[in-house]
């Protein structure tokens, strides 16, 4: 298969999963799986993900540091890239490390683990990825994400204004 590189992006509503991977000179690159197409960029998946973050008025940082006060998750804590486009993540190692690979949140259709301790993911496309964790991990990793997306959905959903009162402020 051709490297198709592009030189920069946003993480959007089709990504399916961020992936560390290593270009022929050693250094770190990200495989971005889309439900569509398949391409590279030469930067850390972190890098990207922190990038797309800041292109939604936040950071990696800052949403870290809001999961951390929605769910009490500190350690690879899922994040929302935005929460109106349905688009969270959860890192599949320390999101501090440039080797840690991204997965959306739903996109998942099954996982299961490999003789080797790595774990298979696939995609509500059928696509399929490798990666080197436990399926132990991926398995918790999975149920945070699903109960940080319920906590803040639902925080959201019961701090909305009701509309008679959006009315009554605007007559």
């Amino acid at each position: 298969m051709d490297l198709v590189y592009k030189k920069e992006y946003e993480v959007n509503p089709r990504t399916m999963a961020l992936v560390a991977g290593y270009d022929d000179q050693g250094q770190i690159i990200t495989e971005i799986i889309e439900s569509d197409q398949c391409f590279y960029l030469k930067d850390w998946p972190s890098k990207i993900v922190d990038h797309s973050c800041r292109y939604f008025a936040s950071s990696l940082e800052g949403r870290i540091s809001g999961t951390k006060q929605v769910a009490g998750f500190t350690h690879k804590p899922p994040i929302v890239i935005s929460q109106k486009m349905s688009m969270y993540f959860f890192p599949i190692i320390s999101p501090k490390r440039k080797e840690c690979s991204w997965i959306a949140h739903k996109y998942i259709r099954t996982y299961k683990g490999e003789n080797d301790h790595s774990t298979t993911i696939t995609f509500t496309n059928g696509t399929s990825i490798n990666v080197p964790v436990s399926v132990g991990m991926i398995s918790n990793q999975i149920q945070r994400t699903a109960q940080f997306r319920f906590t803040l959905e639902d925080r959201l959903k019961y701090s909305a204004p009701k509309n008679d009162v959006v009315a009554e402020n605007y007559a």
